[in-house]
C-alpha cells in the first residue's frame, strides 16, 4: 500500500467516490446521496487550499481516501476520512490519518479538527436532548455501534465539544482535536 496525492483524473475520481460511497454503509449512514455527488465532493477536495490523499495498491484500486481542509490560522479540518468496507480495521484509517498530520505540519499547521457525526444513535449522546448539562453528557459519553469518535481516540484526538441537533433532533456531530 502507498498514499498518493489525489490526481485530477476522471477515472480515479470515481475510483475515490466509488470507495466513498462503500465505506459509510458500516455506519448506517450515507452523507452523500448518490454517486454524482460523491464526485463532487471528491472534486472540491482537489482546491488549492485543501489535501486529497488516497491509500492504493499496487494496481492502483482506492483502498481509502482522506482529506484535508485549511480552516483559519494554524487549523485545519480532517473531511473526510474513509476505507473501504472489506477492508477496516487493517490500520488503512490510521495510515491514512497520520499521514494527513504530516502534511498538514508540513504546511504549518498545529491543530486537526475534525467532526465525526451521530446519526443513527452509534454513542450515548445520539437520539436524546442534550440540553442542558451537555458538558457532562460529553464527559460520560459511551460507545454503543462502533462509532468512529473512539478510532480518533486511539489516535490522540480528543473530543472538544458538540454540536446538538446537528443532523437534527437527537443527532449531534461530535468535536474533536489534536495539535500535531
Amino acid at each position: 500500500m502507498q498514499i498518493i496525492d489525489v490526481p485530477n483524473n476522471e477515472n480515479f475520481i470515481r475510483k475515490v467516490a466509488d470507495c466513498l460511497l462503500d465505506g459509510f454503509t458500516t455506519f448506517g449512514v450515507q452523507p452523500w446521496g448518490d454517486l454524482n455527488e460523491a464526485i463532487e465532493e471528491v472534486r472540491d477536495s482537489l482546491a488549492e487550499d485543501r489535501i486529497s490523499r488516497a491509500a492504493v495498491d499496487e494496481s492502483e484500486n482506492v483502498l481509502g481516501w482522506i482529506g484535508g481542509i485549511f480552516s483559519y490560522a494554524f487549523v485545519w479540518e480532517l473531511h473526510p476520512l474513509v476505507v473501504r468496507a472489506d477492508l477496516q480495521g487493517k490500520g488503512i484509517g490510521t495510515a491514512l490519518v497520520k499521514d494527513l498530520e504530516a502534511q498538514v505540519k508540513r504546511r504549518g499547521g498545529l491543530t486537526i479538527q475534525l467532526g465525526t457525526d451521530d446519526e443513527a444513535n452509534q454513542t450515548s449522546l445520539g437520539g436524546i436532548e442534550l440540553y442542558p448539562n451537555a458538558l457532562e453528557k460529553i464527559a460520560n459519553i459511551k460507545n454503543l455501534k462502533r462509532h468512529p469518535f473512539e478510532f480518533y481516540q486511539k489516535l490522540g484526538y480528543e473530543i472538544t465539544g458538540i454540536v446538538p441537533d446537528a443532523n437534527g433532533f437527537g443527532k449531534p456531530d461530535i468535536l474533536m482535536c489534536k495539535r500535531i
